[in-house]
């Protein structure tokens, strides 16, 4: 059974700008207060650069390489369907990891107009992230409706929160620019760390590149619907950070876990900070329900390629959704919910994200090589998009680095159980045989840096040879 091409122009920038603004714009404000203060703005700045050059070179990647599954597609493309494998596998548990985060930013919001026990919350939680999974296994049709409407909604608190800043900044001036002093109240050390956070913020631009086989001209639509995405998170981010850190103390929102419903309350009082509690409840369901919609077309696309447990590729008969992932994924986000405190969840999702926007870039820059296209920085940005990655792993904490690279050496495990019996030969001589590490898969001259790599070899044996000689 195909997949209906339903999504269109309209409703893929929806589900990017959807995937994006979410939980974060409602969270890592007060988390990132405390690190650094009103400086915060600049990383925010500096997180958005980053994150509009990785999503350019996944617009170029969907240019190329226009099929459902995103990075994985096109790091297979570039590659072989091992590292494909990985890159998928990788973007998978980031994205599944996100998926709690929803839950939990959900319930803290929704503790402003009703308290829960702790009973109550793992009930909300779980009826908030099966009622969106179900939604998903209706249609990607009717999930990409609904997510028209959440991101419609979820922005016009945002811009309400953003016009009433902008006459508090203009009728209060030295009370918003008294909360921009000190702008480095406690230094600069947690850069890196609050990076990482910010960073996730701007996370899920990759989303809109998974449904491809769902979106009409996906050649076009997908490099547009990310640039118009990307260009309207960032002017929403900033002006709302802009007031955020203006019009609130950065110590004040360093103690509150939900810092738009305070900086809601400064500016329009009670019903200020009500409608910052309904648009965070809208926002956040949005998000999750985006996040939803591209993790399970993920599992899709690895599982009909034979790298992942077949029942991920089973469609529903009625509606032509991978019913099977989306419910996996839904049980896994909502047990992972119950235990795991939010940052520890988002700085592990970006060790991910960065590891998989790393194979992405690579892949760029071989998808290009040979090709007579010359898109506007196709050259260059896969090469900063390196190096932005290799940046965000090594400023995420030494237990992401550990427990991640455990879980990506149980991804190979995974490969080697689910791939193609020729595909499990592949892989065991390219972990086992030192031959094979350096002649089947560097020593190929087309290949990234092959060449080089085989040069090196033949000076290692020759060296060795001499060794044992003497």
């Amino acid at each position: 059974m195909d997949f209906k091409k339903e999504l269109s122009l309209f409703d893929l920038t929806n589900i990017i700008v959807g995937s994006i603004i979410g939980a974060d714009i409602y969270i890592a404000s007060a988390i990132t207060a405390g690190m650094l203060g009103p400086f915060s703005l600049v990383i925010w700045i500096l997180a958005g650069i980053f994150a509009t050059v990785i999503a350019l070179v996944f617009a170029y990647c969907s240019y190329y390489v226009p099929k459902v599954g995103g990075p994985f597609a096109y790091v297979s493309a570039a590659f072989d369907d091992f590292y494909g494998f990985l890159t998928g596998w990788s973007l998978w548990i980031a994205e599944l990891i996100s998926l709690p985060v929803f839950a939990i930013a959900f319930v803290r919001y929704l503790e402003y107009l009703l308290p829960l026990n702790t009973t109550e919350e793992i009930l909300v939680k779980g009826i908030f992230l099966f009622g969106l999974t179900s939604v998903n296994i209706l249609g990607v049709k009717m999930a990409g409706r609904v997510n028209d409407i959440l991101t419609l909604v979820k922005l016009l608190p945002l811009l309400l929160l953003i016009c009433f800043g902008i006459i508090f900044f203009i009728s209060h001036p030295s009370i918003f620019f008294g909360n921009y002093h000190p702008f480095i109240p406690v230094g600069v050390s947690g850069t890196g760390s609050a990076l990482v956070l910010i960073f996730w913020a701007y996370a899920g631009f990759e989303l809109g590149t998974l449904p491809a086989a769902e979106v009409k001209d996906p050649r076009s639509t997908i490099p547009k619907a990310i640039i118009i995405g990307m260009s309207i998170v960032g002017i929403f981010y900033l002006a709302t950070n802009f007031i955020v850190y203006g019009a609130v103390n950065w110590a004040d929102l360093a103690k509150t876990s939900t810092p738009l419903i305070l900086v809601g309350g400064v500016l329009l009082g009670t019903f200020g900070a009500l409608i910052m509690t309904l648009g965070a409840l809208v926002s956040v369901s949005g998000s999750n329900e985006s996040g939803m919609l591209g993790t399970g077309r993920l599992s899709y696309a690895m599982s009909i390629d034979g790298l992942f447990p077949r029942i991920f590729s089973s469609l529903h008969p009625k509606y032509g959704t991978p019913y099977i992932g989306l419910a996996v994924q839904g049980l896994i986000a909502f047990l992972i919910s119950l235990y795991t405190p939010i940052t520890t969840l988002i700085s592990f999702a970006v060790f991910n994200l960065a590891f998989a926007f790393l194979l992405t870039c690579l892949s760029l820059i071989i998808l290009t090589r040979d090709t007579e296209k010359q898109l506007i920085g196709q050259k260059v940005f896969p090469w900063i998009g390196v190096m932005i990655c290799i940046y965000l792993v090594y400023s995420t904490s030494s237990f992401d680095k550990v427990i991640g690279g455990f879980i990506i050496l149980a991804g190979v495990a995974v490969y080697v159980f689910f791939s193609p019996k020729q595909d499990i030969h592949h892989l065991k001589d390219l972990f086992i045989s030192e031959e094979a590490i350096f002649i089947r898969a560097m020593a190929k001259r087309e290949r990234f840096l092959g060449h080089f790599m085989l040069l090196l070899y033949r000076g290692y044996k020759r060296m060795k040879r001499r060794i044992v000689k003497s």
